[in-house]
This record gives structure tokens, C-alpha cells and sequence, in this order.
């Protein structure tokens, strides 16, 4: 599952996907907005085919909470 948050996420942010961990804060580390946190969660959705409520978006701070929401959602 990194494996294929790394592919996405480096459409929005130029980084080495390597550098992405679970611990990866997605605000810092990766400078994404809150808008661009939206694209990023609707990208997540369309790869996983599923729906990630919004309320539970705005609480995503690391690459290793984006995991454990997908885990709860599939």
C-alpha cells in the first residue's frame, strides 16, 4: 500500500518517493495545502475506489494515518 500512496503522492509534490515514509507528515514534510490535501485525498479514493468522508481527511497527518484510514475503509 506505500508503494502505491508513493506513486500518487508524487504527482503532487516533487519528491523522491523513497524519502516517503509512514512517518512522511504530509503538511511539513510535504508542503501540501489543505487543497491540495483534498486533491490528494480524492486521488487516494479513485486509486482504492472507495470514499474517505472529510471529516476523517482534515485528521490525516502522516502517510502512516492515510494507511490506517485505508485499512478501515477497504
Amino acid at each position: 500500500m506505500l508503494e502505491k500512496l508513493r506513486e500518487i503522492i508524487c504527482e503532487f509534490v516533487n519528491i523522491d518517493p523513497n524519502d516517503i515514509t509512514e512517518n512522511t507528515n504530509i503538511r511539513s514534510d510535504l508542503g501540501l495545502n489543505s487543497l491540495e490535501l483534498v486533491n490528494l485525498a480524492v486521488a487516494i479514493e479513485n486509486e482504492f475506489d472507495l470514499e474517505i468522508p472529510d471529516r476523517e481527511v482534515e485528521g490525516i497527518e502522516t502517510i502512516g494515518d492515510v494507511i490506517k484510514l485505508l485499512e478501515n475503509y477497504m
